[in-house]
């Protein structure tokens, strides 16, 4: 683990590494803490960068690190999880997938190639059905063994939970009661502690959802 000017750099398992600082576009009364986690693994001869927030000039050592990483691969989770996704297809000519509807003005120039539940990414990434039905795809990375949610999941002060969606709420976890049928052993998230293991995954089913309401 590491620090560069306000951004956390942590290796998780081989070929599997992530970036955290805090969202320039965080404010006072978000319903989100300003802390949130980009991911880079390489898998299957692909490099791919997951949900990137470009780090700040001035962090040095983590722009080398991409740089010697050299991304093909973008992939945006969640329609509010555009980020960076505009400049580093720019800085390294690398393909970008995502969603194929964007609800937000945040809307990216990048032609992104639409992903949903089942679609197979470059280095055999799967995007996952997390039934919430928001168009958010989480991804299985079979060879790190590893779950990465936008939101789906989330830990704002250490502790892993299901992000609430209210009525929804039971079909979100069937979904993701289904996910412990793949054998992973890491489970990442954006907002908050960014990693979790199997265990901490299986409690969080059984814990009281987290609403944005009690964290704003």
């Amino acid at each position: 683990m590491s620090s560069d000017v306000n951004v956390e750099v942590r290796d998780v398992a081989d070929g599997l590494w992530l970036w955290r600082q805090p969202h320039p576009d965080w404010t006072e009364g978000s319903d989100w803490r300003p802390e949130v986690a980009s991911f880079a693994v390489a898998s299957g001869g692909a490099r791919v960068l997951l949900d990137p927030l470009a780090p700040p000039p001035a962090a040095r050592e983590l722009w080398d690190r991409i740089e010697a990483f050299a991304p093909d691969t973008i992939v945006v989770l969640k329609p509010d999880h555009v980020r960076d996704v505009d400049l580093f297809v720019r800085w390294y000519g690398a393909a970008a997938y995502g969603p194929w509807l964007f609800w937000s003005g945040d809307v990216p120039k990048t032609e992104l190639r639409a992903i949903e539940p089942g679609s197979e990414l470059p280095g055999g990434l799967r995007a996952l059905d997390d039934g919430r039905g928001r168009m958010e795809t989480p991804l299985w990375l079979p060879e790190q063994r590893a779950l990465v949610f936008a939101d789906g999941m989330t830990a704002p002060d250490g502790e892993l939970l299901v992000w609430a969606t209210g009525r929804h709420d039971a079909r979100v976890r069937g979904a993701l009661r289904a996910l412990l049928d793949l054998p992973f052993e890491h489970v990442l998230v954006s907002h908050g502690e960014p990693v979790h293991t199997r265990a901490d995954f299986e409690a969080a089913l059984g814990r009281e959802p987290w609403s944005s309401a009690e964290g704003a």
